[in-house]
This record gives C-alpha cells, structure tokens and sequence, in this order.
C-alpha cells in the first residue's frame, strides 16, 4: 500500500533549500538556513549528493564551483573533504551531511528530501545515493517524504523504505532548458511512471500548473507540491492548484 503525505506536508509552506539568504550568511542547504526555516515555522525542502565515499550530503549542484568557489564534482570528494569546504556567503559554514540536518530537525518540522539524479540521464544508474541516506534516516521520528525528478530512484526509495512517502518532481521538460535528450523529456513530461513507482505525491514546476495531467492526478486526490515560487503574488497563482508551496525569496505566509 503506497503510503499517504503526511498533512503537515499541506499546512506549512516548504523552504527551499531551506530558508537561505546569502545578506543573512545562509547559504543555501547549509544548516543556518535550516535553522532560520525552522525558528520561522516551515517545512524544509533539501537536496542530496553522493560523495566518492558514498556518502548522503545536502548540497544541489553537481559541481561545486557556484556554491564553494571549489571547482570539481562533489562526487569525486570524500564525505570528510566536503565537510571542510566553507560554503560562500558564510562565516564557517560548510557542506551538512544527512546525518547533521537530521540530528537538527529532529522531526520538529515536515522535512522533504531530493534525491539529485546519479544516473545523468534520468535512467537506472541509481542505488548508492539512495541505500545511505535511508540507511541514515533509520529510525528517524518525524514527518518525512521523499522525491526525485528520476522516476528510477523513486522505485528504489520505495523498495528501500515503503512505509516512507516519496514522490516525483515533475516538470514542463521543456528540451531548451534541460540537459536531457528531447526523447527523454517528452517521455517524462506526462508524469507516466506515478503508478509504477508507488509515489505519493508529485512536485510539479510552478509556471506548468494548468498542465492536464496534473489536472487528472489531483481530481485523483494526489496531493500537489509545487516549485520554486518566489512572491506572494506567484503563491496566491499555484495555490489555486496546488496544495502547498515551495518557496524562497520572500517570506511566504504562515500562521502556526
């Protein structure tokens, strides 16, 4: 039985990358920028990379030159290494692995997190990324789910962990703005795999909303996640389909 998004998913809005700001010295995904989503009452949205060492670390891109000032894959650096790089925009914060922002949270806010695509291709080349960071959120006690763009790691979260939600980050794929063939992204961009992979729920690109196929899997009772939203004016627009936001660049409405 596919598990069900827990509510506290549809009732705070979500940080993204948690509630970083580069004036405030919180770079994005780095445990300042946790600690500010949740001192404000938000749920945190988190990215995943795998270290050389496979290792589960909260960082977004795949090179670490726009984040670090480090050029190179965090691929092909240790968990220890990362841990030592200084992210830009801060006094001494550095690359969180999994471990760290679980142990910060410590299920007190709704934590969603993205698995980065491995494959490069959005194919099977999956498996490490996931089995660590499952192996990692063992025992964790709070509301949790799960997701990735790549319809291939979301059947191995749910073969990994089925009592955990996880859902697909969907998208337009519009072939201009994707480093993905266009055959790829016409075959992802109807959301074809939700039934297989046994997901939850789906996180869909904010300015494709009125996409049918969203349409259909909400009439369904699908609970719909949106990204990235990034003014009030943007949020009052998805929320008429959406269930809830996330959001960065403004302070999104709250009342806890």
């Amino acid at each position: 039985m596919t598990p069900s998004l827990p509510k506290e998913f549809m009732q705070r809005p979500i940080a993204h990358r948690a509630l970083h700001d580069k004036a405030d010295k919180r770079p994005e995904n780095s445990l300042a920028a946790v600690q500010a989503a949740m001192d404000a009452g938000y749920g945190v949205e988190i990215d995943l990379q795998l270290t050389s060492d496979g290792r589960a670390m909260v960082f977004h891109d795949y090179d670490m030159t726009r984040l670090t000032g480090q050029s190179g894959p965090i691929r092909q650096i240790s968990s220890d290494e990362a841990a030592a790089v200084t992210l830009l925009h801060s006094d001494d914060e550095s690359i969180p692995s999994l471990q760290d922002v679980l142990e910060l949270i410590d299920g007190k806010v709704p934590l969603l997190i993205e698995f980065k695509d491995q494959d490069g291709a959005m194919g099977k080349g999956i498996g490490p990324l996931e089995q660590d960071a499952i192996r990692a959120l063992e025992g964790y006690d709070g509301p949790l789910a799960l997701m990735s763009f790549n319809p291939n790691s979301v059947a191995e979260l749910a073969r990994l962990a089925p009592h955990v939600p996880r859902g697909i980050v969907t998208s337009s794929y519009d072939p201009k703005e994707w480093l993905l063939p266009a055959d790829i992204c016409d075959q992802l961009r109807d959301i074809p795999d939700f039934d297989r992979v046994g997901a939850s729920f789906i996180s869909h690109e904010v300015h494709d909303l009125d996409r049918p196929r969203v349409a259909e899997l909400k009439a369904q009772g699908v609970p719909i996640l949106c990204w990235t939203v990034r003014s009030v004016e943007q949020e009052a627009e998805a929320r008429k389909v959406a269930d809830n936001v996330t959001f960065e660049g403004y302070l999104a409405a709250y009342s806890g």
